[in-house]
């Protein structure tokens, strides 16, 4: 039998090609980041200002005041809300990629009349799932914050 005449090889070659886009997209992603930090950390071991920094580095001086005047009032460096909208992004792409995957091999059932065709709608299921799981990680992460932001605050 040849791989090639296969009914699963059209969606899997789907997955296979939206995955390496995310994961390169994040990779890149991640390599930009890691750049700007080490050329902050040169700029830094020179005794360059924050202030200098920001203007070499594309940032605005009212946008770098307004990020240390929100980190001061939240106590922290780093935005945990930024997280959990990531996270619910993530859960809301993934669920809909398996939703509109199902949808569309149950439709293209409907109009062909093969029923081999539902392996398509099965193989859906993965990112569904995946979305799923990204759902219920941004609850945990959304109650485990809001906690702790009741904790922070001041008793009277």
């Amino acid at each position: 039998m040849n791989v090639f005449d296969s009914p699963f090889i059209v969606p899997v070659a789907g997955m296979i090609f939206v995955a390496v886009i995310i994961i390169s997209g994040a990779v890149s992603k991640a390599h930009a980041r890691r750049l700007k930090a080490e050329q902050r950390m040169a700029m830094v071991a020179r005794g360059m200002k924050a202030e200098e920094i920001a203007l070499l580095l594309d940032q605005a001086p009212e946008d770098l005041a307004e990020q240390r005047a929100r980190d001061a009032m939240l106590g922290t460096y780093s935005d945990p809300m930024r997280g959990l909208r990531n996270g619910r992004r993530t859960a809301i792409f993934f669920c809909s990629v398996g939703v509109g995957a199902i949808l569309f091999f149950v439709t293209l059932v409907q109009i062909l009349g093969e029923h081999e065709i539902y392996s398509g709608a099965a193989a859906a299921l993965i990112p569904l799932a995946i979305g799923i799981g990204f759902f219920i990680d941004y609850r945990l992460q959304k109650r485990d914050y809001e906690a702790m932001r009741a904790n922070a605050e001041p008793h009277v």
